[in-house]
């Protein structure tokens, strides 16, 4: 597993549904999970929304991937998506998780900077914009 210590940085409030002006009821997250789970992936453990955390200066690599293909959950929008397995570490703690990344070649609007990973993780109380943490990516998965 590699290492990168980065910073929770605030996002836009799409993937929770907690932006005022988000387009999708109940956010992305919650409204992807079924199709998610339709290729065999089940996102109901995670809490329905991303932690942020800016690597900078790194740009992550996907390694442990446990989907990469193309979802239609939203009427006509179909995006493409990379899951892949992490470990965050966080107040002394550590955390599985996953890399969430819808492709900007396919996504509509709430870029990132190329420095930022979206994370899936259970709730995880007191986490807060400006912590430092840890994020591992874990290694390729064998064929």
């Amino acid at each position: 597993m590699e290492w990168f210590s980065g910073t929770i940085i605030p996002g836009y409030g799409v993937a929770s549904g907690r932006a005022a002006d988000c387009p999708f009821p109940g956010g992305s997250i919650r409204l992807q999970q079924p199709f998610f789970l339709a290729q065999g992936l089940d996102l109901s453990r995670y809490f329905a929304g991303t932690l942020n955390v800016d690597l900078v200066p790194h740009v992550a690599q996907a390694r442990a991937i446990v989907f990469d293909g193309l979802l239609r959950w939203h009427g006509e929008l179909e995006e493409h998506f990379i899951l892949s397995e992490i470990e965050l570490e966080a107040k002394g703690r550590c955390y599985s998780g996953l890399w969430y990344y819808p492709d900007p070649a396919t996504k509509i609007d709430h870029f990132q900077r190329a420095s930022v990973v979206e994370l899936l993780l259970p709730w995880i109380a007191g986490l807060n914009a400006g912590e430092l943490v840890k994020v591992g990516f874990c290694e390729r998965k064998s064929a």
